[in-house]
């Protein structure tokens, strides 16, 4: 049931953007690695007036850092509209209940659910990870606690949580012909909104979209696209051999590296606003998440240049 079906209102600026069929431009913000908020301000100023909502992560990469709902609620101080993000890894469903409604009460009204990178990664290894649920069960939990005024164990919400769910897609991990199958999983749960992984294979993702569109999927849900703008060619080379899950094709490296000195920066930047110009006109595809990492600064200038500025005022 979607949340038009269940008559809820969130009151989410970037659920207005969605519903109103503008194409939204979402931002991210990751939290410091001290208690330091005025750092959190300082990025948050370069996003203002740019972006629909702006994603806090919760300790991505498994590295200890800001809880996302500190960070989230400085956020809302500052005029900006979080998307409060949790990872399965660190909680418990008592612990991620407990999180929601809170972050609901202090007016926090998007919410991303994640799995979370494993503990092995991160700068804690040996930490034990929780995953009580996964991702998709987390979807289902948030959805029955809106629309069901449930909790997981079967009791009444004497207010429910009435917030915009998201969660991520990754188009691109193999094996490539389950990838629409686990969105499929996802929207059955009750996904409001997907975020998709930083795209760079420009064509296995149309094929994804494709698929999603043909399965009835992007009628179900909102696609916003992942785009990550290079800033180096060793960024590049890291994140194609490296990373797990990411896709970089040869061109984009060849391109950097043809770029010329001092001007490798300047053609990640093109690139990403290349992939927002297509993005903006192809079918299943409701706007764009921008996740520039530690590039805040950069983010008027891309939204500029990407001409999806002056963002849309909704009621």
């Amino acid at each position: 049931m979607s949340a038009e079906q269940t008559g809820y209102k969130s009151g989410s600026n970037l659920e207005k953007v969605l519903k109103a069929g503008h194409f939204a431009f979402t931002g991210e913000l990751g939290p410091p690695r001290g208690s330091n908020a005025e750092e959190v301000r300082h990025k948050a100023e370069h996003l203002k007036g740019m972006v629909d909502s702006v994603n806090i992560t919760d300790n991505q990469t498994a590295v200890v850092r800001m809880s996302s709902w500190a960070a989230s609620l400085i956020l809302l101080q500052e005029g900006l509209e979080p998307n409060f993000q949790m990872v399965c890894r660190d909680r418990n469903r008592l612990a991620m209940q407990a999180d929601i409604l809170g972050v609901y009460a202090h007016g926090v009204k998007n919410m991303l659910c994640l799995s979370g990178d494993h503990a092995q990664f991160g700068d804690h290894p040996t930490a034990k990870g929780v995953f009580d649920i996964d991702s998709t069960q987390l979807i289902r939990m948030v959805k029955n606690m809106r629309d069901e005024g449930k909790f997981l164990g079967g009791a009444d919400i004497d207010e429910p949580p009435r917030i915009f769910i998201g969660a991520a897609a990754n188009p691109f991990a193999d094996p490539f012909e389950w990838r629409v199958h686990r969105l499929a999983k996802k929207v059955e749960a009750g996904v409001d909104f997907i975020q998709t992984q930083c795209i760079y294979n420009m064509e296995k993702f149309r094929e994804w979209v494709r698929q999603a569109n043909d399965m009835g999927l992007t009628e179900k849900c909102y696609i916003l696209a992942g785009v990550t703008p290079m800033k180096s060619v060793g960024m590049a080379k890291y994140m194609k051999n490296k990373v797990p899950g990411m896709d970089v094709p040869d061109e984009i490296i060849e391109r950097l590296q043809g770029a010329g000195k001092g001007k490798v920066a300047a053609e990640g930047i093109k690139i990403a606003c290349e992939q927002i110009e297509e993005f903006k006109e192809m079918k299943g595809v409701h706007g764009v998440h921008l996740m520039a990492i530690e590039w805040e600064h950069k983010v008027p200038e891309i939204a500029e240049q990407a001409k999806v500025l002056p963002r849309p005022k909704v009621d």
